[in-house]
């Protein structure tokens, strides 16, 4: 038969539309995208004959109902979210490609509740008039931290754009040399600084900045003394970096205020943990600093958001900024937000609560015996062809924090027989539940400390697919 006489038994749309089995998946999908897939799927059954010599078209099925099951296949890809959930086995806690931190169950529930609900949002109850939607965590913030007030913005850079455009805008802010960092996605110090309308005025060198050299830099126009967190690097060796102590004292005696950008924040001390030392915002705050910003999402443990904390005069003023309307959270972020928080007022039990800082600070015991313990699930169940081991490595925070703490785990090292580790990886990442690895030595590596509870079970259902995909 030729090419042409097939091309012509083709279905027409409206005949696969008419089908029974098609008329169902109107309970399922919306009909517009129905009819987009009848159409994608004739028009791929088309190619495959064009595509396919004379002497193998015998026997091609081109009747309306041969074509349900590629119909199926193709509204489901089309309908499933772009936004999924992933096991993510790498061992990196804050990992910003999957999301940074996870929520803990009462942040979960707040935003469930405030994602269905009405709510006061702006709505002072006491009053019965416009409220502000600063007042839902400021009070917290001013008790955990200490500070004097406090605000949210939607991220970390919105709150150091924010804080410059308002107290620095066409004058000077001084900073040292060492500190202008560029973190993730290319944000920039000096580039953030420049869009905000504030002159950069650098001070010091690379490796060492004194008090004396802000001194020096102070003009008639400087409107800031800042000190950025270098966040994901260090500087090490022959250094010297200016205290806290310092800078208030120069401000104050200068009348200067000074702000702090903390990048990822942190509100406990993680080396009573045997974590590296991080300075924590408390301190800063007891340092005198009148502005100091940092992230919602890294270190803190909750959603996406950026924090102003500082003396009332200038927390105020950016609160009445325009701007702030601009880079203002949702309900649903304030909801988790304050949900977070309040795990923060039992400092000596925010780790069980809390999930970034319960991995971070996970014990290695612990790890070991979850990582023999998957490594027996993996062992008892995959067969011939696989061998899992166990060994000791390092995790890492991650989202450009802590970047020298390596965190002892043990891992699970899985190879194959008949896949290499590239093609193990690629297949996990590609299932239907995506499982994120680690790569090492031709061994593909499972990190206990960022795998959730009863996702054990998901990843050998992973890997029981490995087979399966390599023999077609």
């Amino acid at each position: 038969m030729s090419k042409n006489k097939y091309l012509r038994q083709l279905p027409k749309v409206d005949e696969v539309l008419d089908l029974p089995d098609v008329k169902q998946l109107s309970n399922l999908y919306p009909r517009p995208l129905i009819v987009d897939g009848v159409r994608y799927v004739i028009d791929e059954r088309r190619g495959t004959i064009l595509s396919m010599p004379d002497d193998e078209l015998d026997g091609i099925d081109v009747s309306a109902s041969s074509l349900i099951s590629d119909l199926e296949g193709w509204l489901e890809k089309q309908y499933a979210p772009s936004l999924k959930r992933v096991v993510n086995a790498t061992g990196v806690v804050i990992h910003t490609n999957l999301g940074r931190s996870i929520l803990s169950a009462p942040a979960i529930d707040a935003v469930v509740a405030a994602a269905s609900n009405y709510s006061n949002l702006e709505f002072d109850l006491e009053k019965g008039a416009r409220g502000s939607r600063h007042s839902h965590i400021e009070s917290l913030l001013v008790k955990i931290t200490g500070a004097e007030a406090g605000m949210v913005v939607n991220n970390n850079a919105s709150a150091v754009f924010l804080a410059l455009s308002t107290l620095a805008a066409r004058r000077e802010a001084i900073v040292s040399r060492g500190q202008l960092v560029e973190i993730g996605g290319s944000f920039r110090i000096p580039d953030v600084m420049r869009q905000s309308g504030a002159i950069l005025r650098e001070v010091g060198t690379t490796n060492k900045t004194y008090i004396s050299d802000y001194r020096a830099a102070v003009t008639e126009n400087t409107a800031l003394l800042m000190k950025v967190h270098t966040s994901n690097f260090r500087i090490v060796g022959f250094t010297h970096e200016v205290e806290l102590d310092e800078m208030v004292a120069l401000g104050e005696e200068l009348g200067i205020p000074v702000m702090e950008d903390l990048g990822s924040g942190v509100l406990i001390d993680l080396s009573r943990y045997g974590i590296t030392y991080e300075p924590t915002v408390q301190e800063s705050v007891r340092a005198g600093i009148d502005v100091i910003t940092f992230s919602g999402d890294k270190l803190l443990g909750g959603p996406q958001a950026g924090l102003i904390i500082g003396k009332t005069e200038f927390v105020n003023r950016m609160k009445k900024h325009p701007l702030a309307r601009a880079v203002r959270v949702d309900k649903m972020t304030l909801a988790a937000l304050e949900a977070t928080l309040r795990e923060y007022l039992d400092m000596d039990t925010v780790w069980q609560k809390n999930p970034t800082i319960r991995m971070i600070t996970a014990p290695a015991d612990e790890l070991k015996t979850r990582g023999e313990a998957l490594a027996k699930l993996l062992n008892d169940n995959l067969g011939e062809g696989f061998t899992v081991t166990t060994e000791p490595e390092v995790s890492k925070v991650g989202g450009g924090s802590l970047p020298l703490a390596e965190l002892p785990t043990t891992v699970v090292s899985v190879r194959c027989a008949f896949a290499t580790a590239n093609e193990i990886e690629t297949i996990l990442r590609c299932n239907e539940l995506p499982v994120i690895v680690r790569i090492k030595e031709d061994a593909v590596l499972l990190d206990p400390r960022t795998i959730q509870e009863g996702e054990d079970r998901l990843i050998l259902d992973a890997f029981n697919k490995i087979r399966e995909v390599v023999k077609e």
